[in-house]
């Protein structure tokens, strides 16, 4: 027995995996730009500090509870636990017990059978002499907190989702009541035109070019509730709800959040979840590279055995039949149809890929902070330029409606043409808003947010 352990203990010095040393860098320049050094990073702030609309604040911290999606992954989480558990309990010893009774027949000219019990215990445990039990540890730690990354990133995705989704609802209510009020004003136009008709200052091409501008609009009507019940099923399905209505607010009453900061791209490595998940795969698959290696080393077993056996069954529990020992031997694997060669260019293949797969993660994430920043910025610089369109062209169907009453310097053609401009403009400053709303939602996901 001495020997054996000492001989363990000299094995156990040979440990043939390599530590892992992460080689990934974040270059200054991910976003796009060289980084401002600037350490404020908005993916620190919870989701309540930048949505701050409390109905809104209600339908992500419902979905976060309800969402199935989300569900899966905590399942999956749990799962990627045990086998992480299971990974740590093979470094103990295996144990199991055996009782047995029979008859033994030497030959047919025998008169009698021999009788045999046997109670015994049988132990087995494998030395991690080239550290291929622990490598095993590791990798499967790596792939447990992948799997967490893995539900953080669902949870990032979730968030997004939601406010994305509530954001083009509220853009969908407001088109919808542009077109009723547009409508409205339209109708009075057609009715005013059948009056100028009456007074010879306009002809009748006038008065059907005004009812064909009516119903032109009119018909947008059904696809706008059209949109608006979609969207509605589309944000009850993140909530794990059945169809129905969405309680929500108006969007020109949502804030949009305009401290914007992005930090350093190195942040991106502790805050964005599937820069982490893609980090700690590589991580599991340079282990599986390890435990490939060591299988082409021998393996140390101990295995031992005590119990009882007597072919008597008065006398089994005397001391005489107490049986015991113990062996230690290696196992060397010399011809295996070519398996652990195979295996290893597997796990090498793998590690490479997940090598690949780390670095457009990377190069993923970067591309869309840098996306979600113009996308802000230029619906900002937008705005201003669209409120002064709309204020023009509100001025512009003022005036010629009043000359095409008291004058003949313009004619119907300049109304309609006014009007459908300025409903044209009333729309795209429902989209800017939208843009921006949304670009900050996006910006916030992108660096990693939503989850903590």
């Amino acid at each position: 027995m001495l020997q054996i352990a000492a001989f363990s203990a000299v094995l156990y010095s040979c440990n043939v995996a390599k530590p892992y040393e992460s080689k990934q860098s974040v270059p200054d320049t991910l976003y796009g730009e060289p980084a401002t050094g600037a350490q404020n990073n908005m993916a620190a702030f919870s989701w309540r500090e930048i949505f701050k609309d409390p109905l809104l604040q209600q339908l992500i911290s419902e979905g976060i509870d309800n969402n199935l999606d989300l569900k899966t992954a905590a399942a999956n989480l749990k799962a990627a636990e045990a086998n992480f558990v299971q990974s740590k309990q093979a470094f103990l010893p295996s144990l199991s017990a055996n009782a047995s009774a029979g008859a033994y027949h030497p030959s047919d000219a025998q008169a009698s059978n021999t009788q045999i019990y046997q109670l015994y215990a049988l132990s087995s445990w494998q030395a991690d002499i080239w550290g291929k039990l622990k490598s095993t540890k590791r990798s499967m730690y790596a792939s447990y907190l992948a799997s967490e990354a893995y539900k953080q990133a669902v949870q990032t995705e979730l968030v997004a989702n939601i406010a994305v989704t509530y954001y083009q609802l509220l853009a969908y209510d407001e088109q919808l009541n542009i077109v009723e009020q547009s409508l409205a004003v339209y109708s009075q136009d057609t009715e005013t035109m059948k009056t100028l008709k009456n007074s010879d200052v306009v002809t009748g091409a006038a008065v059907v070019q005004s009812a064909a501008n009516y119903y032109a609009v009119k018909s947008t009507v059904p696809y706008l509730k059209n949109n608006i019940r979609q969207t509605e099923n589309t944000l009850c399905l993140l909530l794990g709800r059945t169809p129905g209505n969405i309680k929500r607010d108006s969007l020109f009453n949502e804030q949009v959040y305009s401290e914007l900061s992005t930090g350093l791209p190195v942040q991106l490595l502790a805050n964005r979840p599937d820069v982490k998940e893609a980090e700690l795969q590589l991580r599991s698959y340079f282990e599986q590279v390890n435990i490939a290696e060591a299988s082409f080393y021998p393996a140390f077993t101990i295995t031992g055995q005590a119990g009882l056996y007597s072919i008597q069954l008065r006398s089994f529990f005397s001391a005489g039949t107490f049986l015991a020992n113990i062996v230690g031997g290696l196992t060397q694997p010399i011809f295996n149809n070519g398996l652990n060669k195979q295996k290893l260019k597997i796990a090498q293949a793998n590690y490479e890929a997940a090598q690949y797969n780390y670095s457009k993660v990377l190069l993923t994430a970067g591309q869309e902070v840098s996306n979600a920043l113009y996308q802000y910025q230029m619906a900002d610089e937008a705005a201003p330029s669209r409120l002064e369109q709309i204020a023009n062209l509100e001025k512009a169907v003022h005036f010629t409606k009043e000359l095409l009453k008291y004058t003949s310097d313009t004619n119907y053609t300049d109304v309609l043409t006014s009007e459908q401009s300025l409903l044209s403009a009333k729309q795209s400053a429902v989209t800017d808003k939208l843009l921006q709303l949304q670009a900050v939602v996006n910006l916030y996901a992108a660096l990693g947010g939503g989850w903590k």
